[in-house]
């Protein structure tokens, strides 16, 4: 696409509708048994006068964009509503898709920082609405989301957003770029998750698995996402757990270690790391592992080298990365990927792909690399979203975890669910409970999102949405 098409932003409605999960999730400080579902709607007009709706959705995730722990939940929510208000009013003139967000990315960070909001939590509101954005661009214009961005439909290119990428020809990997069809799903074992039955008081009886046991004898996953806690003792012997399950798997397997910030340095993650290579319960589980994840807290991470634990396993991170530049950052530390998050910014993810190819360009190796994780997921345009963003960046498999802990579409019409059923039908499966994601020997089929806009032309129903209020922030 020679010239990238332009537009204004017309206007734009915000939603939310309250889930329930069917099991306690416990990452880092915080156990979540439910949460809201943000919606964005946007509406543009193109230079030519054509007018179309698009649409993005995510969870409202408290104790993940901010961990203050003297902030309520509820003041989380308030953050990324207010997110979302600060990304709208910075969005003015016509402009293209990237150039919306690459304009009033420096506007955007400071007025967020002004109301004691960081970058991450930034990132979040800038991240919906340039989706919805984009997904209205991509239906105008009948083109799926992968066709769309290898024609650079969004106009990326060189720009000072991202500086250190000045010479790299992004155009050309978006043209070169083939999205996989079919990724591995790496089911994230929380830390409160049953690991057998011995585990369980009592059990929810709703005919879907419970257990690591069950999930691995159900799903036959070969990606596992293991979450520790910071307590050394602890967390080695409920990896011992783990391990009495995992490795009677069939065909072997392959993990990641998510720390979730909570090692307060580097040197107590490494300690972690000895600790399991000195238990012969975890050989095989420690020859799995393929990285670890953000281990440190964010305030030291990206102030202290990670030189020692990488060189035992690759360390990425997530939570720090706030700041566009984080991973730049972070690759002078010794950090050697970074994640990618719908709900971080789909010009985000691409802008550090594309530095992952330079860097192992100049090395002359593939050291950097990026991983594709879930922030809870929900059935519907967020988890499709998520996954043509992760098809997009050639990433093999993508940690899933908002079919276990949400059953399918709960808490929405039976109709919707069907209308998404009916036009997705590899992706989802038909059950006694109503549809849900399909996952088939670990594996997610893809091929029904490559339809016009971002991985989804059915929409939800709105009418049965809540409007979003006004954010009560600061």
């Amino acid at each position: 696409m020679t010239d990238a098409p332009r537009f204004t932003l017309i206007e734009t409605q915000r939603l939310e509708w309250p889930f329930k999960l069917r099991l306690p999730f416990r990452f880092g400080v915080i156990t979540v048994t439910h949460g809201r579902q943000a919606v964005v709607r946007a509406r543009i007009r193109l230079e030519d006068g054509r007018e179309g709706w698009g649409i993005a959705a995510e969870s409202l995730a408290a104790k993940w964009f901010d961990k203050n722990p003297a902030l309520s939940d509820a003041q989380n929510e308030q953050q990324l509503r207010r997110a979302l208000e600060l990304a709208e009013a910075a969005t003015t003139g016509a402009d293209t898709a990237f150039g919306h967000f690459a304009n009033s990315y420096t506007a955007v960070t400071a007025a967020a920082g002004a109301e004691a909001l960081n970058p991450l939590v930034a990132s979040y509101g800038r991240a919906l609405l340039d989706r919805a954005m984009l997904d209205a661009l991509l239906k105008l214009h009948g083109v799926s989301f992968w066709d769309g961005m290898r024609a650079n439909i969004g106009g990326m290119g060189a720009h000072a957003v991202a500086p250190d990428l000045a010479g790299f020809d992004l155009p050309r990997m978006l043209a070169e770029a083939q999205p996989l069809r079919r990724l591995h799903a790496r089911h994230t074992v929380g830390l409160v998750d049953p690991i057998t039955a011995a585990d369980q008081s009592e059990r929810v009886n709703d005919g879907l698995p419970e257990t690591l046991e069950e999930v691995a004898n159900g799903y036959r996953h070969r990606y596992w996402k293991l979450k520790v806690g910071g307590n050394i003792a602890a967390d080695v012997e409920r990896l011992a757990a783990i391990a009495s399950v995992l490795d009677r798997m069939h065909g072997g397997y392959h993990a990641s270690l998510d720390g979730n910030e909570q090692y307060e340095d580097a040197e107590g993650a490494l300690a972690l790391w000895r600790a399991m290579e000195a238990d012969a319960r975890l050989k095989k589980l420690c020859a799995s592992i393929i990285y670890i994840e953000q281990p440190v807290k964010r305030a030291r991470a990206l102030e202290t080298g990670m030189a020692a634990l990488a060189a035992a396993r690759p360390v990425i991170i997530d939570e720090s990365d706030g700041p566009l530049d984080a991973f730049v950052t972070g690759r002078k530390l010794g950090y050697a990927g970074v994640s990618s998050k719908a709900c971080k910014g789909v010009w985000r993810s691409i802008i550090n792909l594309a530095r992952c190819r330079m860097w192992n360009a100049e090395e002359g190796r593939e050291r950097y690399f990026m991983s594709a994780e879930d922030l809870t997921t929900l059935a519907g345009v967020c988890v499709q979203q998520d996954l043509a963003l992760v098809s997009l960046l050639g990433l093999p498999h993508v940690e899933r975890n908002g079919h276990h802990f949400v059953d399918g579409f709960a808490g929405r019409p039976r109709a919707e669910a069907a209308r998404f059923l009916a036009a997705h039908p590899t992706l989802y499966a038909d059950t006694s409970r109503g549809p849900r994601l399909a996952i088939r020997d670990g594996m997610l089929e893809l091929d029904s999102i490559d339809v016009p806009g971002l991985g989804a032309t059915i929409e939800p129903d709105f009418a049965t949405m809540e409007a979003m209020p006004k954010a009560n922030w600061p």
